[in-house]
This record gives structure tokens, sequence and C-alpha cells, in this order.
């Protein structure tokens, strides 16, 4: 990796971790082991770079959501091969756990990359339960864009809970609770599928 990558993943790391305020040019320096001269050749200041890690996290978060969504199978199954997908629940999502930092959600270059993100997941979601809905997996009534959000909320919710319990076991209540919810919505042949 050089150094204008270690540059990039360090703040990535670092905002994660620390948010914004927290993720100081000397410790990603540090974590990057680069010097204050390499992370100006590359970057105008803290905020190109953390502008930089943000657009890489939010694109990174885009690819995993869309290889799990774009498999075969019913949107069931799809969705919830997203939603139990590996992932360190009690570190929280790196994008929504953006959304609580002010200093990023006050700033809009900087929001952008997470309100863009977290808007595409749920028109994503949407694409999929409308699939559903159409190939007659899913009852008609269901609102594809509203149930979307309903997930997008639960699976950030979700997060929340755990990190505040310190366990997975409110996160993984959430997904399963989510999922019920949408099983019911399927004729009974796709429940015994799924």
């Amino acid at each position: 990796m050089n150094t204008e990558e270690r540059l990039i993943e360090s703040t990535r790391a670092l905002l994660w971790e620390r948010g914004y305020l927290g993720t100081s040019p000397k410790a990603i320096q540090q974590r990057a082991g680069a010097g204050q001269g390499s992370m100006y050749h590359h970057f105008a200041g803290k905020h190109g770079l953390a502008l930089t890690a943000i657009r890489r996290t939010a694109e990174e978060l885009q690819a995993v959501a869309e290889a799990r969504l774009s498999v075969p199978g019913t949107a069931l199954e799809r969705i919830t091969a997203y939603l139990r997908r590996e992932r360190d629940v009690l570190k929280g999502c790196p994008v929504g756990r953006l959304t609580q930092d002010p200093d990023v959600m006050a700033d809009p270059a900087l929001r952008a990359p997470v309100e863009d993100t977290l808007a595409w997941l749920r028109t994503r979601l949407a694409q999929v339960l409308d699939e559903g809905r159409a190939a007659g997996e899913l009852d008609r009534r269901l609102d594809p864009p509203a149930t979307a959000a309903a997930i997008v909320a639960v699976l950030q919710g979700g997060y929340v809970l755990a990190r505040a319990s310190g366990t997975t076991d409110p996160f993984d209540q959430a997904v399963s609770g989510v999922l019920a919810l949408l099983a019911a919505h399927a004729p009974e042949t796709a429940r015994q599928r799924a």
C-alpha cells in the first residue's frame, strides 16, 4: 500500500473510531506511518483527506450491499443475504455512524456521500422489493419505498441498540424481526423457501 492509500485507510479507521473532530492530522500521520510533508503532498488538508475517506467508505458499503442484493434468489432471500452478512456490529455502520458526527453533518461536502449512500440503499432495497412484488413473491399491497426506509431504519437502529448494550443480540433480534415482517407479506410458498 502506498503512502496515499495508507493515509486514506488510516483516516477511514479514525473517522469510524473517533469522528471528524477526534481525527487529527497528527493521528492520521502516525497511524499511516507518514510524515506531514507526505500528507500535504497528496491532500490539501484534513478536510480533503476526510472527504476522500468518507467517499471510499460510502463506495465500499454500496459495493458490499449490491453484491448481496444482486445475487440470484427471491427478494426475501436477497434482502436476508444483505441483512445477515457478516459485519462488526458493535463498531456500528461506518456510514451510519457519521450521521451522529455534528462536524460531518454540518459540512455539506462531508455530509453528501453519507446522505447519498443512505438514499441509494433505500432506493436499491425498494427496487428489490418491487421486483419481489412483480414476481408474486411479495404481497402487492407492500409499499417498496416505505418498507425499504423501514429496513434501513431497523438496520441502523439495530447498530445503536447493540452498541448501547455491548452485545450483538439486539441487532440480531431487530434483523430477525424485520425479516419476519417481510415474510408475512410473502405467499406461503415463498415463506417456505426463505
